[in-house]
């Protein structure tokens, strides 16, 4: 036997897809099961012609889901993010765009029982990789989750059913604090000092001013790629942040670690064309974005990001709350933002002394693409 095989299942959530995986169908030593992983992408090759990946951040990810051992949510899963040319494993982060998979997920394979006749089902859910609940509201038919439907997610041509992801108490996953540095920090690169805000909110972000960078912030992504300098002061800045939030001892560990903390740009509302060529007119956000995921410009946004973010441009004194249009803090708020496929609305409300994020969400459309058996060579 030249393979062997182990079940698993192709999902797409949101702008994200991965492979599933039950966590009692996965042998009990790491190296196995990371070896799996990397086979099953194929991080071993740039084009990930190899296995299920496409080349791109958005696909390069694996879930593990099993019954929860805590008593308020149906199940747990473990996310993880999948080098491009490199073997790496990492489970420092977590997925946004994904939760709304992992819902879908525990319906179809039965961790939580869909009544035949029911719309929807509300599934918990606790994220190991930042220690959070979440509800998400799965929409189901037959029994089992909903994939078509009339809602139409930036990033995706067709539309789908409506998956709403609710995370609550988001902030300090991994810092211990929502803003564990000052609202507004320095930092300085070789060759300027920038003013960026850092929030670890779902995941943790640095976020810095397009202006600062010396672009408007609505430019198309192929363009920016071609500009190597930005990214080597991006990257720079995001490895001296995560010295200084204590994500990272010093920054050549930082820099071995470059799924977290992520890195996004901000500017004002302004008109601005997809790469589709659709305009967005400037009252149709509240702020614009664009990340790096990975070294490479995000294609949308990641969903951890866009939370993330949803949260900072609510928080007064941020760097996003000053590009942001005012919304008052004090309940929830739907945050606009314009990122390059689109515009995606954050559901965001802050506690009552607007230091801390009572809860982030989003909607998401997902499906499962396939099910079956993934084979490994020997």
């Amino acid at each position: 036997m030249t393979q062997y095989n182990i079940p698993c299942a192709l999902y797409r959530g949101g702008t994200s897809r991965g492979l599933f995986f039950h966590k009692g169908d996965l042998p009990e030593d790491t190296d196995a099961i990371h070896r799996i992983f990397l086979t099953g992408i194929d991080a071993y090759n740039p084009s990930q012609i190899d296995g299920v990946g496409s080349g791109t951040s958005h696909s390069s990810k694996v879930c593990v889901i099993s019954v929860s051992s805590k008593e308020t949510a149906d199940v747990e899963f473990t996310f993880y993010q999948i080098g491009i040319g490199e073997e790496i494993v990492d489970s420092k982060g977590t997925c946004g765009n994904l939760m709304a998979a992992v819902g879908a997920f525990a319906v179809d394979e039965g961790y939580v029982d869909a009544d035949m006749t029911a719309s929807q089902v509300s599934v918990s859910v606790f994220n190991t990789n930042i220690n959070k609940m979440l509800h998400i509201t799965v929409p189901v038919e037959n029994g089992k989750a909903k994939a078509g439907g009339d809602y139409l997610m930036p990033g995706l041509v067709k539309s789908g059913a409506r998956f709403a992801v609710n995370i609550l108490n988001p902030g300090g996953a991994k810092t211990g604090n929502t803003l564990p540095l000052e609202l507004i920090y320095s930092v300085t690169t070789q060759h300027k000092t920038y003013e960026v805000s850092f929030l670890d909110v779902v995941n943790p972000f640095v976020f810095v001013s397009a202006k600062d960078l010396g672009i408007m912030g609505t430019e198309l992504n192929s363009e920016l790629m071609l500009n190597n300098d930005l990214l080597r002061e991006l990257d720079e800045i995001r490895v001296k942040l995560a010295v200084a939030a204590g994500m990272s001892e010093t920054e050549d560990e930082a820099r071995l670690t470059p799924s977290i903390p992520k890195i996004a740009i901000v500017s004002e509302a302004q008109d601005y064309v997809t790469p589709a060529g659709k305009l967005i007119k400037a009252e149709e956000v509240d702020i614009i974005a664009k990340m790096i995921s990975m070294g490479n410009f995000h294609r949308t946004f990641a969903g951890s990001g866009l939370n993330c973010l949803g949260a900072a441009a609510l928080i007064p004194g941020t760097l996003p709350n000053r590009f942001a249009r005012y919304k008052e803090p004090g309940k929830e708020q739907i945050i606009r933002i314009g990122q390059p496929e689109g515009v995606t609305e954050v559901r965001v409300a802050l506690t009552a002394d607007n230091k801390h994020v009572s809860y982030v969400g989003m909607d998401r459309t997902a499906r499962r693409i396939l099910k079956g058996n993934l084979y490994i060579p020997i």
